[in-house]
């Protein structure tokens, strides 16, 4: 895959990158949002598994499987591990859990790869904001058997402050010790607009706001 700007074209084409005056979940107000769940066909799904598969063989990363958490990430790891195979020969297991555990037929909270001690596995996610998602995504699997968790792959590093001063995914490097990887960064989007668009402005004040502390300043 080539460019962050192809990468950005694809998310506006698609619906997932739009502008405006959106509300997070933290309650913060931001001139731009990110919904992967605006993806809705063969193609756009097909790709986006190309722009994670691409970002995996980047990393050098080695894991058993991929795990992604309900209900967007399961899309995410499937289109991943599918675009894995098929571009690179690289065979990865996958899974994700039920919201609701299953008390009939086999049973269990997950679907798919069911980890085994000793396993490492990582998280395939759209946007992560506070990090709350990647605790719970652990809390399961860490329920389940004695996995680790090597690596976080997301679309966009919105590159916010998490609880403290660092960005929610430098607060899951350290507290955690997971490795993370964007496909893009919000510098890449805002890089993108040209400097007399009024998107630009605004997406500037805000990081101006709530962008997080860089690691090592």
């Amino acid at each position: 895959m080539n460019g962050t700007d192809a990468f950005i074209e694809f998310m506006v084409g698609a619906g997932v990158l739009t502008f405006g005056d959106f509300t997070t979940k933290s309650g913060r107000k931001t001139p731009y949002f990110i919904n992967t769940g605006n993806y809705k066909t063969g193609a756009q799904i097909a790709v986006l598994g190309d722009w994670y598969a691409d970002c995996i063989m980047k990393s050098g990363e080695q894991f058993d499987a991929l795990f992604g958490p309900a209900y967007k990430g399961i899309p995410l790891a499937a289109a991943a591990a599918s675009s894995l195979w098929r571009s690179h020969g690289r065979d990865v297991p996958y899974c994700f859990n039920r919201k609701e555990i299953k008390d009939h037929g086999e049973g269990g909270v997950l679907v798919g790869y069911q980890p085994q001690d000793g396993d490492t596995l990582a998280i395939i996610e759209d946007v992560v904001t506070a990090g709350t998602a990647v605790r719970e995504s652990i809390d399961i699997l860490s329920r389940l058997a004695d996995v680790k968790l090597g690596a976080l792959f997301v679309s966009v590093d919105r590159m916010e402050r998490g609880t403290g001063s660092l960005s929610a995914l430098d607060e899951l490097r350290d507290t955690l010790g997971i490795r993370v990887y964007p496909i893009i960064t919000v510098r890449d989007i805002i890089a993108s607009l040209p400097v007399e668009d009024g998107r630009k402005r605004r997406m500037e004040e805000y990081l101006a706001e709530y962008g997080a502390k860089q690691v090592g300043t």
